[in-house]
């Protein structure tokens, strides 16, 4: 046999070995500019194995972090680059580009404040998701962009979908802040996260705006399946109690979603048990379930 043919014969045999051996790439420390937020915002990235060799455009998983992270949380934590790469081998998850901003610095959270002087979530939608969007080969559509999140970041997967029904298939709140329960709880709230305290009526405007309880129950009848929901709250989590009731209330409003409580807590293996869910739940609907 010819020296040629011994060699595509032993590459073809290395095939499945190099594929398996691809990984894809993660960079936790990249920035941008905010003119809102008035300085340097940092965020990381996931980019699936075949993005350096490939031209095609994937689709898209904000993975918002919890209170007291950073957008390096699910990177050091949560393991998003060995979970991700896992479920894409295994044919669980569909290749795609998973973007985890700060929310953690100057103020914490995703929400603009109650007197509009931080506005976090105005960022994120008028400056940080078109920056993403063009600096990456991501697809445009609703379709192809979900949004999770777990503890504070399971509260803006719960508020950005909510708020914006027309930009995500997906959303995956998981151990979530639900804001406020009731409007008399919304000025202890308000103390509790570290945010100004406004007047009777800037407090009302905050609950119809950022309480889940309040926004489900004001959700227009053609906007229940606008929405895939997936939410995951363990039995022993302190915010079981509002997740609980989001279920319920959700049970009432008749909005399709699914609802899981699982053995554990507000803890990082919890989340990470969540995480391969996570990505096939949302990979069902970019492939078109």
């Amino acid at each position: 046999m010819k020296k040629c043919n011994l060699l595509f014969l032993a590459l073809m045999a290395l095939l499945p070995v190099l594929l398996h051996a691809q990984t894809g790439k993660v960079f936790d420390d990249l920035s941008m500019t905010s003119e809102i937020l008035g300085g340097g915002r940092k965020y990381a990235v996931y980019l699936p194995p075949d993005y350096d060799i490939s031209e095609r455009s994937y689709p898209v998983l904000y993975l918002l972090h919890g209170g007291g992270d950073d957008q390096t949380g699910w990177v050091q934590f949560g393991e998003v680059l060995h979970i991700t790469d896992e479920a894409i081998r295994q044919g669980n998850a569909t290749p795609m580009v998973i973007v985890m901003p700060d929310a953690n610095t100057g103020r914490r959270g995703y929400f603009n404040d109650i007197k509009n002087e931080w506005r976090y979530e105005d960022f994120f939608f008028e400056e940080f998701m078109p920056y993403i969007e063009k600096t990456y080969r991501i697809k445009g559509d609703k379709r192809f962009r979900a949004v999770a999140g777990l503890s504070m970041g399971g509260g803006g997967s719960f508020v950005y979908a909510l708020r914006h029904p027309e930009l995500f298939s997906s959303a995956c709140p998981l151990s979530a802040a639900t804001g406020p329960l009731t409007i008399e709880d919304v000025k202890a709230y308000l103390e509790r996260i570290g945010s100004p305290v406004g007047t009777q009526t800037e407090m009302e405007s905050y609950f119809k705006r950022q309480s889940v309880l309040s926004m489900i129950e004001n959700m227009p009848d053609d906007q229940k399946e606008a929405v895939r929901w997936y939410i995951d709250c363990g039995d022993d989590d302190f915010l079981f109690e509002g997740n609980s009731l989001v279920h319920i209330a959700m049970r009432k409003k008749e909005i399709p979603h699914e609802f899981r409580i699982r053995n554990g807590g507000h803890t990082w293996t919890y989340w990470r048990e969540s995480l391969p869910t996570v990505l096939s739940f949302v990979s069902d609907a970019f492939h078109q379930y």
